[in-house]
């Protein structure tokens, strides 16, 4: 009888444990929604993306890591079927408008037809989109996910990294506060 009796508070003892570890990362002060990126000040991936084509029709030029060379460049990972991509729309377009920073895209495991269609509905804010169809790049930039976006300085340094959207405070209070800092 005493140890059918333990063996009902093991769940318990369980949840105590899970509990008391969920307690101590919440009280660390650490926010869970800072993705440490090996690349930061480091130089960015060697690569060449393809052009965004549908058939034999150019929609935007690829390019490659030599682009970012003398440059201020933010490049943002992107598909047509990435629902948060859409929500970061209006702040990766108010991007490709601030003076001295050039915004280039990379069109993620995303169809070239369907990556077209979604450019023209909601506007193309890219200088340029390279592909990466079956996302042989994510790797070589630490990719989680769509949408990513990277800050890359003139010496073709990665600044900056961020993981998910980027929503109207995080552009004011991160992005634009870099740029800032990489034109002085």
């Amino acid at each position: 009888m005493g140890s059918r009796r333990l063996l009902f508070l093991v769940p318990l003892a369980v949840f105590a444990i899970v509990a008391a570890i969920a307690a101590y990362y919440l009280s660390s002060g650490r926010d869970p929604r800072l993705l440490p990126s090996a690349l930061i000040d480091k130089p960015a991936p060697v690569f060449a993306a393809a052009d965004l084509a549908v058939g034999e029709t150019i929609v935007a030029k690829g390019f490659s890591s030599a682009f970012f060379k003398d440059r201020i460049t933010v490049l943002n990972f992107f598909a047509s079927w990435c629902a948060p991509c859409l929500v970061e729309h209006p702040q990766i377009t108010a991007l490709s408008k601030v003076r001295g920073v050039t915004l280039v895209g990379i069109n993620y495991k995303n169809k070239p037809d369907e990556a077209a269609a979604w450019l023209a509905r909601h506007g193309n804010p890219y200088a340029r989109i390279g592909v990466d169809p079956t996302g042989d790049l994510a790797p070589e930039f630490g990719l989680y996910g769509v949408p990513e976006t990277f800050l890359i300085g003139p010496r073709s340094r990665i600044r900056l990294k961020h993981v998910g959207p980027i929503t109207i405070s995080v552009l004011k209070d991160k992005f634009l506060p870099a740029i800032e800092a990489l034109k002085q």
